[in-house]
């Protein structure tokens, strides 16, 4: 098991939810942050004495650079970097104006894809971890969240051939599939209001806490896949070997 005593760790989306509860367990387990979300603020109620503090918005394509720059200025190293950040739209297919279905695709998938190519020297240096935080969305396509199932779907296929190229270096790729965590997530995406089950639906959720032990346990023990709570494990295996009757009863909720 590895222990994340004096690790190297960025954390994209840091500012509240599951990422400010990384870096709430992460400070318990004596590691040294990099802490990424725009809202300055916020991130400072977050963070540590010790931590960085890195405020910038992701979406943006220059400064990406700057977030590896900064770490390996401040540590010398980087052994985790947790893709976090995200957001949710529950625009329909057909209404999603482009600008936004971009700007969602800006932040769930290129900037982790980006993050990754950019730190991707430093993890291979420290045989560290790379983890992309997808959703149960990318693995069961949600037609109340279409584009966002899309690009969760893309970061799952990419956390694929990650680890497949990362696996003669020596650094693990953890893909995570959260279901429902009770977060802010539904008040920050845009677009329609969710139809009334998945808003009822909230109230199985886990919380922020839960969520981001399971990825740090999987971050120690090297694990490729976790899907939090563990019930998800359900549905995805359902999804797999009954995918027509999964998306009748998703449809039709």
């Amino acid at each position: 098991m590895d222990s994340l005593q004096g690790k190297v760790v960025i954390v994209t989306g840091a500012s509240e939810g599951i990422g400010a509860h990384l870096a709430a367990a992460l400070h318990k387990r004596g590691a040294r942050l990099s802490l990424v979300a725009r809202n300055e603020a916020k991130l400072r109620a977050v963070a540590g004495p010790e931590d960085l503090i890195v405020p910038f918005d992701l979406t943006q394509d220059n400064g990406r650079e700057t977030i590896v720059e900064s770490t390996v200025a401040r540590w010398g190293r980087i052994d985790v970097l947790i893709n976090n950040a995200g957001r949710g739209s529950y625009y329909s297919s057909l209404e999603n104006p482009l600008a936004d279905a971009r700007n969602l695709f800006d932040l769930n998938f290129f900037a982790p894809f980006h993050l990754a190519q950019l730190a991707a020297p430093w993890l291979k240096k420290s045989k560290g971890t790379l983890v992309n935080v997808s959703s149960i969305a990318g693995q069961i396509s949600l037609p109340w969240l279409p584009v966002y199932s899309a690009s969760k779907f893309a970061v799952a296929s990419l956390t694929t051939t990650q680890r497949m190229e990362f696996r003669k270096h020596g650094v693990n790729v953890l893909a995570v599939f959260p279901g429902y965590v009770n977060t802010d997530f539904q008040a920050n995406s845009a677009g329609a209001t969710p139809p009334e089950p998945v808003v009822e639906g909230r109230r199985f959720s886990v919380s922020s806490t839960v969520c981001a032990e399971a990825i740090l346990q999987g971050i120690e023990h090297r694990r490729k896949t976790v899907v939090t709570p563990r019930a998800g494990w359900v549905l995805v295996l359902l999804n797999r070997m009954l995918p027509s009757l999964v998306e009748w009863s998703v449809g039709k909720a």
